[in-house]
């Protein structure tokens, strides 16, 4: 497994170009299953996530084409709505096909979803959201079984949960009839989508908002679309810039998807500001602690706090996280103790004691998320060398995040096995 290599201490300056969401990107992918002609994306990123998505389509019969950050989906020659074990077990967000292929074929069978170990994340609301459009579900031997013809119906989803709303806007666009879902999550990755399937001709209203209005129709016609930028890269550099004390520009950001955190990071005492669609960061002056809490969209984002963690981790004064999102996300917690960290777990809740500076060590990346706080706390350590074994996990959801930290001024390479 390839390892990241890093020596800390050096301001990062410079521009960095955002990629496209990750989490825009996949749901998009899913959701071209219900075209009756090819589909055309734009601003795609080179991920692991997005090739196993790809692959996965492509195994259902589906005719794809990456290149560079341009993708053609053609899923009209799909004949099995099936997804196998072998296939989603490896990313969460394959579980997104059951929705389409249901819509579309009125039946499917799809394995139980994989991904990072951050907690159960079960899909139940998924399937009773299914359930009450019409569909009968059935969990055989680790996979899930749909069958039915949809009906647009009123369904409140127990939590806001972003898989879970963006799995019924898809199914409900070619359902029969008027679908209502009432708490349904406001993150702007579903705002794309809705935006993708209203071009293919859906009729959805509210989307961004906790009350969604889907008008299915027969049919929905293949677009082009360009994938939003993605926010929680744009939250990584910037808290990266911040804690090297440096001066990062983050380009074709999006601030108002970033309102949360950015006060947060204002808060720490680093200078922010936007210019278009650039956000700046500069952190001459040490960091202070704050607190805070991970919330649904419009809150803080639970994908950029294990990132936090590590600004906080060497910031002057004692901080809280409490995580509210998913159980188990503090995994990072103990790596970051390895390099000199102070950091107590109580339950859902981080108390982080801010030291003078971290100090580079090996540690292990556990997940996603985790993986991107460890390469910022090696970032900022001044002393000693950092080593970021499993880092096949941040390749999940950053392109080349080695490359262009390096471009930023930063002693990082990657060392391949």
């Amino acid at each position: 497994m390839d390892t990241i290599v890093i020596h800390g201490g050096r301001p990062l300056r410079g521009c960095v170009h955002l990629r496209g969401a990750k989490n825009a990107a996949l749901p998009l992918m899913a959701a071209s299953i219900l075209a009756e002609s090819p589909c055309v994306l734009h601003n795609v990123p080179c991920l692991h996530d997005i090739f196993s998505m790809d692959k996965l389509l492509s195994h259902m019969g589906a005719i794809t084409e990456f290149t560079g950050r341009y993708m053609t989906l053609d899923t009209t020659p799909i004949t099995t709505p099936y997804a196998p074990y072998d296939l989603v077990r490896k990313m969460r967000a394959s579980f997104f096909v059951l929705g389409p292929l249901v819509a579309r074929f009125g039946r499917a069978r799809v394995s139980l979803p994989g991904g990072c170990a951050i907690g159960t994340r079960p899909v139940d609301i998924h399937l009773k959201g299914l359930e009450a459009l019409g569909c009968s579900i059935e969990l055989d031997e680790g996979y899930v079984i749909a069958e039915g013809r949809l009906r647009g119906a009123s369904f409140s989803l127990d939590f806001p949960s972003v898989g879970a709303t963006e799995t019924l806007i898809m199914a409900a666009s070619r359902a029969e009839g008027v679908t209502r879902l009432t708490n349904a999550a406001r993150e702007p990755e579903i705002e794309d989508l809705a935006d993708f399937l209203n071009a293919m001709g859906a009729q959805i209203a509210g989307a961004g908002t906790d009350t969604v209005t889907i008008t299915g129709v027969p049919e929905l016609k293949g677009v082009e679309h360009t994938v939003i930028p993605d926010r929680i890269e744009a939250g990584t550099f910037l808290i990266a810039g911040a804690v090297t004390h440096g001066d990062v520009t983050v380009l074709d950001a999006r601030e108002a998807h970033l309102t949360s955190f950015l006060e947060k990071l204002r808060a720490t005492g680093a200078e922010v500001e936007s210019c278009g669609n650039d956000i700046r960061v500069n952190a001459r002056d040490d960091l202070r602690a704050v607190d805070l809490i991970t919330q649904p969209y419009p809150g803080f984002p639970t994908d950029l706090q294990a990132q936090m963690m590590a600004l906080l981790s060497c910031a002057d004064g004692n901080g809280t996280i409490k995580e509210t999102v998913f159980e188990n996300r503090f995994m990072q917690a103990a790596e970051l103790n390895r390099m000199g960290a102070d950091i107590e777990l109580s339950g859902n809740t981080a108390i982080i004691r801010g030291v003078p500076y971290l100090k580079g060590a090996p540690v292990m990346a556990s997940d996603l998320r985790a993986s991107a706080s460890l390469v910022i706390a090696g970032l900022s350590a001044p002393r000693g060398e950092t080593l970021v074994q499993r880092v096949y996990h941040i390749d999940r959801g950053y392109e080349r995040i080695e490359e262009r930290l390096a471009a930023l001024g930063a002693d990082i390479r990657r060392v391949r096995e």
